[in-house]
């Protein structure tokens, strides 16, 4: 009998234990979580988990034991690994930062698609946390310069380690800033992104453990209407955008009328409320009123 076979029930047992135990605890995919996390903790590729053929170290099988616990307490699987995929781009991730989303992808396909004609743009993201936006615009609009602030001097570390493991420090600039604070007001944007805390202060007891006990609140909500960034975003926009500029933001579902109307209010003329692909209205597009 050779090597693989003779140790497969050791890895059967092990996935069959652990996911019995993500089981137990909640976890809505307990046998996929843990054959991430063997496949993580044994060094090899989730397919040959799958297939049986790993042959997990005592060191693996230790490392693995860690991780079900800490998933089984219901920490995020993407904090437990240290990263994340969003916009098939490899993003480090911490408990310094909320984890990028699938849905957070639509923001960043407008953004693009919006600058694909441009030359030399200037974009700002604005709570950039791990980076994943302003990086993601970066790496698909190669004559883009992106400008991330945050106001967490922590989740700005962790995007300047994604904008150098990805090699675009040349392109990606951080800066520590709450808002539009530290901004120089002579410079314009083509284009400010931004997915900015938007959960009420009342709904943040209704979010999954993962979310409610794990994720950073201040990216999370503003701890009052889930409105108010929105308020503070379009109050100062305006002027820190290019005539033909775009402003695009993420929303929280149900917020589209109430974040358009905030726009109208502050100057600007709503271009797009785009759902995403679940169809829940998940961005707005709006651009000053002075676009001639």
């Amino acid at each position: 009998m050779d090597a693989p076979a003779r140790h497969r029930p050791i890895a059967f047992e092990m996935l069959e234990a652990g996911a019995r135990r993500l089981a137990e605890a909640g976890v809505e995919t307990p046998r996929l979580d843990a054959e991430v996390m063997l496949a993580h903790a044994a060094g090899v590729s989730r397919s040959v988990i799958v297939a049986g053929m790993a042959i997990p170290s005592g060191a693996a099988i230790a490392r693995f034991d860690a991780m079900v616990a800490r998933r089984a307490a219901r920490e995020p699987l993407a904090y437990i690994l240290g990263q994340r995929e969003f916009f098939s781009l490899d993003f480090a991730v911490s408990s310094d930062v909320l984890i990028p989303r699938p849905e957070t992808e639509t923001l960043v396909a407008l953004a693009i698609e919006f600058l694909a004609p441009r030359t030399d743009s200037l974009v700002l993201d604005l709570g950039t946390g791990s980076g994943a936006i302003g990086c993601a615009i970066a790496s698909n609009v190669r004559r883009s310069r992106i400008i991330g602030s945050d106001i967490s001097t922590a989740a700005l570390r962790v995007a300047n380690q994604n904008a150098r493991s990805l090699g675009l420090e040349d392109r990606v600039s951080l800066v520590a800033a709450d808002c539009f604070e530290a901004m120089r007001r002579k410079r314009k944007f083509d284009l400010i992104v931004s997915n900015p805390p938007y959960v009420r202060a009342d709904e943040i007891a209704n979010l999954m453990p993962e979310v409610r006990r794990f994720e950073p609140r201040t990216a999370l909500t503003d701890d009052a209407d889930g409105l108010s960034i929105y308020r503070r975003i379009t109050a100062g926009a305006e002027e820190m955008l290019r005539a033909d500029g775009r402003l695009m933001v993420e929303i929280g579902a149900e917020q589209a009328s109430d974040v358009a109307s905030i726009m109208r209010a502050a100057g600007f003329e709503v271009i797009e409320r785009i759902r995403d692909l679940a169809c829940i209205e998940r961005v707005i597009v709006a651009a000053p009123r002075r676009l001639p």
